[in-house]
């Protein structure tokens, strides 16, 4: 059997290509060959994106809204770590219209959300123990220090991100009541 291999690199040389294998068979020659296709395909298979969790792509927890005019449905991925609080949606560069984060704490907390390293303009919502919408803010991305900060000036158990303008177009206003449905309940 015949391989051909092509190696990208910044060398400027562009594509490099190794020669087809000897017919005959060397087993210390071999070792090394196979231990760098090992290589290879952990690679691509980490670049592929092959060990990002499905919820980050297709959430299946969701955030209903009861608003005046009706319930709004929201699909998100659940921040309840706090690393993945911190993390948050830095680096994303797009959000489908129906989707956001929802970030979740035990207790009531007067965190502060900020736009570091966010790329897309976002809508906060947060809300009480009860349930109940305490504060909504609107978020502008952040490249550099110092980046602003927003609160909810008022302690708060969860708070929800979206593209910016979502809880304005559904008409979610303070005092609207979350209900936070987890997939896995």
């Amino acid at each position: 059997m015949e391989v051909l291999c092509r190696l990208s690199y910044s060398g400027g040389q562009g594509m490099i290509a190794m020669a087809p294998a000897r017919p005959t068979w060397n087993h210390r020659a071999t070792r090394p060959v196979l231990a760098l296709l090992v290589v290879l395909a952990s690679l691509v298979t980490a670049c592929s994106g092959g060990g990002r969790p499905a919820a980050a792509t297709t959430p299946a927890d969701r955030v209903r809204i009861r608003t005046a005019g009706g319930t709004v449905t929201l699909r998100v991925e659940i921040a309840d770590t706090p690393a993945e609080r911190e993390r948050g949606l830095m680096g994303r560069t797009s959000l489908p219209a129906d989707q956001g984060m929802a970030f979740v704490w035990d207790q009531p907390v007067r965190a502060r959300f900020w736009m570091k390293d966010t790329l897309i303009p976002l809508s906060i919502a947060f809300w009480d123990h009860d349930g109940r919408i305490v504060a909504l803010r609107e978020m502008v991305p952040c490249r550099r220090e110092p980046c602003r900060t927003y609160d909810a000036g008022a302690p708060f158990v969860g708070a929800v991100e979206a593209n910016r303008g979502f809880f304005a177009h559904h008409g979610v206003a303070v005092g609207d009541v979350v209900e936070l449905v987890r997939s896995d309940a």
